[in-house]
């Protein structure tokens, strides 16, 4: 293939120009080790690729726009994927992880828990620095950085509630310090708590000290066995006050990629919205040991179809192949490309459809038809068992569809009982589903999803709904692959239950699927997966439970706090104390492990939420995708980091021997 990277950087520089700026060991408890070597000079050399082709300089990849753009630089603001996917290069945490999922030093060298996970210390290296995007030093990363971010995410006036609920859950004293900063804010007004830092007699009751630069511990309400991997998310990053101190509070939440302070692997060089981002190797980086890239280039496309063209031009060094591209290779033998075709490793996230139970119109006015109808439990059943999925799935794995099916609301792969069962397996085995229903997926019952649309005509009817019920579905506009695979969705979801019965209705949005559709309630459903943030089932439950502002899933797209129906508010109340009941269980993984499959099949028993997919498809690539990090928790996943790379394309058989020697 013809390499074209220097073209297409040419081109970009232009537009680049405005936004440009100058110039492991085992972790756990009682474990350490050393974090690297400290010191001046550059990082390792990347891993020498083993298929004959020479280490990649600097990678291009790509992003999808709309959906996947990075909005805000400030990692403690923000709870979104999109954002935290990139600000990973930027941070540096206090543990991180290596691939695939092994939880080591990073900051922090040592690290134990003396009274079985009530109390955590770490110890920390001494030559972390923070820089401008320049590269010039601004301050010292000491351990009061990590108390300067805790203040900060738990000032209700500096940060809402980004980032709280695992804090406020876990550590002592961070719920009541919320709580007082919240009503110092309503009383008193929001200066008034944005002016508090961390050294205010309330906030010394919480639960975090460093006596010293090097030395930070925190004391947890109860015991959490699992506080370490809390490491891995934003709510456990640090920031500076001497930051905070030169670009005030209000600038921290507007800083842009040029005035932001990095101690991570990368600097954020160029930035244009929704076009393309630069990462730079960041030469004062403390991890003289790892490799990193020259550059980072993320372009941002407007399809699922773009990234397949540039990568036949060599613009960028991986392409997930939409559906009719790899269709075409697959029926054509003689196409080379047939001995590259290699499948993505299954990410991180859970996929649900999200139901909406307060649902509005554009003018603003409650949707009464769509909220009545989807607080009916017979219409929910008729989407969950009555709707084949199989055809929407190959417009992700063309090849296994069935293979992506997802029966569970927890993503598979989190936990695992002490014999070694999956968390998820138990909670199929609570929900009776089949091993294999042939062809078709296992959730899959047409006669059931039939009586379930009739029981729900006849209640809704009585209720005086109208049918067809409209379900509004939306995606970004202009968006081929998002417009064809919303009328796949469409065709599944009218194909059983009947168009009589019910309407996909396909609308759009503009820029901000968040802004323009979710925040103002427009949506029936929308596509959502959540990655847990730390390795404990209660970051998933969280985020769905009944009566908290920490819920991102009740808040921002289900609006269940916001619902009229009195079953609805009284079955997500059950679930929500089965859930609390469940994380009361500190003293016996295996029985809090059960409870929370009791509380998870409750919810889907009732069909609270609507399970999607799994994420994985089918790629051409130039990376080794084995080198990366591939955790079920944390932000860390998107870490640029001692990556195997190569120029020339990987193909099946390599990629198969990468999997045999991942798993032994």
């Amino acid at each position: 293939m013809k390499n074209n990277r220097i073209r297409f950087l040419s081109i970009l520089l232009a537009m680049l120009l405005a936004l440009t700026a100058c110039g492991g060991s085992n972790g756990g408890s009682g474990n350490s080790s050393d974090g690297g070597n400290s010191g001046g000079g550059t990082t390792a050399d990347a891993p020498a690729p083993s298929n004959g082709g020479e280490p990649i300089k600097d990678i291009i990849l790509w992003e999808t726009s709309g959906t996947r753009e990075l909005e805000e630089f400030f990692i403690l603001h923000t709870e979104q994927a999109k954002d935290l996917n990139v600000l990973t290069n930027a941070y540096s945490p206090l543990l991180e992880l290596s691939p695939p999922s092994e939880l080591g030093p990073a900051v922090a060298t040592k690290w134990d828990t003396p009274d079985n996970g009530l109390t955590w210390n770490f110890e920390l290296r001494d030559d972390v620095t923070w820089v401008d995007v320049n590269g010039n030093e601004k301050a010292k990363c000491t351990a009061q950085d990590w108390i300067t971010s805790m203040e900060w995410i738990l000032n209700y006036a500096k940060n809402g509630t980004n980032n709280t609920s695992m804090l406020r859950a876990m550590v002592a004293g961070a719920e009541e310090y919320f709580q007082y900063t919240k009503a110092l804010t309503e009383t008193e007004g929001e200066e008034a708590a944005k002016a508090l830092k961390s050294d205010n007699a309330e906030f010394q009751k919480v639960g975090v000290k460093a006596p010293d630069d090097t030395h930070l511990t925190y004391t947890c309400v109860k015991p959490c066995p699992y506080f370490e991997t809390l490491c891995t998310s934003a709510a456990l990053y640090p920031v500076s006050q001497a930051e905070i101190d030169e670009k005030t509070v209000d600038g921290m939440v507007g800083m842009t990629n040029l005035d932001m302070w990095y101690n991570g692997p990368y600097t954020i060089t160029e930035y244009i919205n929704n076009n393309t981002k630069t990462l730079t190797k960041n030469p004062a980086y403390w991890d003289k040991d790892c490799s990193l890239f020259d550059t980072v280039t993320i372009v941002m496309i407007e399809s699922g179809t773009t990234d397949d063209s540039l990568y036949e031009t060599g613009e960028v060094d991986f392409t997930e192949l939409n559906i009719a591209n790899l269709d075409a290779i697959l029926k054509d033998p003689s196409d080379e490309r047939n001995d590259y075709l290699v499948e993505t490793q299954i990410k991180k996230y859970s996929y649900q459809f999200q139901l909406n139970f307060n649902k509005k119109n554009e003018d603003g006015t409650l949707d009464t038809n769509w909220n009545t109808a989807v607080a009916n439990e017979n219409f929910r059943q008729a989407l969950l068992c009555g709707v084949n999925l199989k055809n929407f799935w190959e417009r992700t794995n063309r090849i296994n569809p069935l293979g992506i099916e997802n029966l569970c609301f927890t993503m598979k792969g989190l936990l695992k009982f002490s014999d070694g069962r999956d968390y998820t397996d138990r909670v199929i085995e609570l929900m009776e589903y089949p091993d294999s229903n042939g062809d078709l997926p296992r959730r899959f019952d047409e006669a059931k999803g039939i009586e379930y649309r009739d029981k729900a005509k006849e209640e809704l009817t009585a209720k005086g709904v109208t049918f067809p019920i409209q379900m509004d579905y939306y995606i970004k506009a202009g968006s081929a692959t998002g417009l064809d695979n919303a009328t796949v969705l469409k065709e599944c979801v009218e194909g059983t239950l009947g168009s009589d019965f019910i309407n996909l209705n396909i609308k759009t949005y503009v820029n901000s699927q968040t802004q323009e559709v979710t925040a103002p309630g427009l949506h029936s459903i929308t596509g959502s997966g959540w990655g847990a943030d730390y390795g404990d089932v209660e970051n998933f439950h969280d985020q769905i439970v009944y009566g908290s502002d920490n819920a991102y899933y009740a808040n921002s797209y289900t609006y269940i706090n916001e619902c009229q129906d009195p079953e609805v508010i009284a079955l997500f109340q059950e679930f929500t104390d089965k859930v609390n009941e469940a994380k009361a269980i500190v003293d016996d993984l295996d029985a809090r492990y059960e409870a929370f499959a009791q509380a998870e099949a409750f919810l889907l028993q009732h069909a609270l939420t609507w399970p999607e997919y799994y994420e994985n498809t089918w790629q051409l690539t130039k990376i080794n995708d084995y080198t990366k990090i591939n955790a079920l928790y944390g932000i860390q996943n998107y870490t640029y980091k001692n990556w195997e790379t190569s120029t020339e394309a990987y193909t099946a058989e390599d990629y198969a021997r990468f999997a045999a020697e991942a798993n032994g």
